[in-house]
């Protein structure tokens, strides 16, 4: 399976997307960054962030973002930069897993259990509530959508017993329902592994089918949903297609469409997918951290095409690498959007001012979001070093603070990190290539792009700023362009299924002396590639598969310098 140079892969990006290189804004990665807000949590519990179950549509020329547990919601023209709306008129919206819908002018806003508001003028906290006729009691996780003749439709679902629901309602008549609801998703994880509780699908146990979504396309109703559960990496979302909004439904083998168990954050679950205003689909979806709390989530945002039979796949294996933000119409089957810069950073020797037990220097750059380092104290001078062992041309640092021992609770102003980042050739002469000693915004996934690339073998940060907890990183990921050769070819490919369980597949292969990790494509016989999963292993075990399909293989190496053929 082909693979193109990175450098060609490169102009290629720009060419497609109408950007010069030096338009940084055009370039991000995920998580999303957004300020995250801290969560209510008893005294004593660790502080964590979270944003959830999202949704995003397109309204009057802006782009509007909501998400669970936010106090508010954010707006883009571009869905690069985000605005942070705090909402109050809504008074329900600590509810989990909003929806919106957009009919005649406005708005409309439901979630968990809630009643329903709407609003003209969403940059506004202006939310009115509108006398409902919804009346079914205890509905989780709702999903509105509105066919092409005008008539709309509910959805909801969140249970490991229960099926996903919906009926059609009258927005006319206070969103009062049309007829009965009606089963459309039932429990199946004996056919399909990924609906199997677990880290990696293997308690047995039935997933939390959960979240849906409609989208239609080619007089096709696709209704999207997640499983088995948000504090897994396995977390994701299959779809099912039907030629009527209510049914019946049939499940699409390719599924689960939007999955990422691998790299440096997991999870690409109970999303929503849409249109941007050239054309071009995207599915927003949940990440997982869940280490302070199982609900400890962020946000990502991942171009997505349909291929002409129907058939989902989304681009999620550089999502957490930089991408393009395309400004026109793009073929995303043809195009993932990556840049093509490689991670420099990884399992590079690290120093650092002072650690806490059990959260080492090393893991800032070990790919893995669920640890990280802190530093003893949230004191100025805090810092952490990176030797990249010689120098590389680095074009971009992502910096996720971790918020070790933060004493914030909601409600809370945002809060802004200060720091800087040197860079220097020998470890002795340091040059300041970021300074965020001023920073106001509250940013803890910034993806910064300098504005050229910077040739170093030592990277540091430095805090700056008396912090109220710790200063700590879940991950100091470094991009550019490594000085030396791409990985030899993956030999010994052996692939075994289980022969008492065929939804779990071990694949093992010989290590590549100067690989950092390795890209797994799955394919389904027949359909071409499904998935792509990065592991830092030469060995694989996976429990996500369908019972009844066959599958293909094939192993990448890549290092600093790329992906090898």
């Amino acid at each position: 399976m082909k693979k193109l140079n990175f450098f060609v892969f490169v102009l290629c990006i720009w060419e497609i997307s109408g950007y010069a290189q030096t338009n940084t804004r055009a370039i991000v990665s995920n998580p999303i960054d957004l300020n995250y807000r801290f969560q209510f949590n008893e005294p004593g519990t660790p502080a964590y962030r979270e944003a959830a179950d999202p949704v995003c549509e397109y309204f009057n020329g802006k782009y509007y973002l909501f998400a669970s547990h936010s106090s508010g919601y954010w707006s883009s023209s571009d869905l690069k930069q985000w605005t942070y709306i705090p909402c109050t008129t809504i008074k329900e919206l600590e509810n989990y897993a909003p929806s919106i819908l957009i009919y005649n002018g406005f708005i409309y806003y439901v979630g968990s259990g809630s009643q329903i508001y709407r609003t003209a003028t969403p940059d506004k906290d202006s939310w009115e509530l509108i006398d409902t006729q919804f009346r079914i009691p205890g509905f989780h996780d709702p999903a509105f959508y509105k066919d092409d003749d005008g008539k709309v439709y509910l959805y909801w679902g969140c249970s490991d017993k229960d099926p996903i629901m919906g009926v059609e309602v009258n927005p006319e008549k206070g969103f009062a329902p049309v007829g009965e609801p009606v089963a459309l998703i039932l429990h199946n994880q004996d056919k399909y592994g990924w609906e199997v509780q677990g880290e990696n699908n293997e308690t047995g146990k039935p997933g939390w089918n959960e979240g849906p979504a409609v989208l239609k396309l080619n007089g096709k109703y696709y209704l999207q949903y997640a499983s088995p559960g948000t504090q897994f990496r396995v977390y994701a979302d299959g779809v099912y297609v039907s030629d009527k909004p209510l049914g019946p439904y049939t499940y699409q083998e390719s599924s689960p469409f939007s999955f990422k168990p691998g790299g440096f954050i997991g999870g690409a679950g109970h999303g929503h997918t849409f249109q941007d205003k050239y054309g071009n689909y995207w599915h927003v979806a949940t990440m997982k951290i869940s280490q302070r709390h199982m609900f400890e989530r962020r946000l990502a945002i991942f171009p997505l095409y349909i291929t002409s039979n129907g058939q989902w796949h989304e681009h999620t294996l550089w999502a957490d690498y930089p991408f393009v933000i395309p400004g026109k119409k793009v073929d995303f089957e043809k195009n993932d959007l990556s840049v093509g810069w490689n991670l420099l950073s990884y399992d590079k020797p690290v120093l650092a001012s002072s650690f806490e037990l059990g959260f080492l220097p090393s893991y800032a750059v070990n790919e893995k979001v669920e640890n990280g380092w802190s530093a003893q104290t949230g004191s100025a001078g805090e810092w952490l070093q990176v030797d990249l062992k010689k120098k590389a041309e680095v074009r971009a640092i992502q910096v996720n603070f971790a918020d070790q021992d933060f004493t914030f609770r909601p409600p809370h102003a945002l809060f802004a990190y200060q720091y800087k980042i040197e860079a220097s050739d020998d470890g002795v002469k340091w040059k300041t290539i970021v300074d965020k000693t001023k920073n106001t915004k509250d940013a803890v996934h910034e993806l910064i792009v300098l504005p050229k690339p910077v040739e170093a073998r030592y990277l540091r940060i430095t805090n700056t700023k008396e912090l109220p907890g710790k200063f700590s990183l879940y991950g100091f990921r470094i991009f550019g362009k490594g000085n030396g050769a791409v990985p030899q070819s993956v030999t010994g490919l052996t692939v075994k299924r289980n022969p008492e369980d065929a939804r779990r597949f071990s694949l093992s292969w010989n290590r590549q002396k100067q690989a950092d990790g390795y890209i797994i494509r799955v394919g389904l016989t027949g359909q071409g590639i499904v998935q792509s999963i990065m592991v830092h292993d030469n060995r694989y075990e996976g429990g996500w598969f369908n019972r009844n399909s066959e599958y293909t293989f094939s192993v990448e190496a890549f290092n600093e310098n790329g992906v090898n053929k």
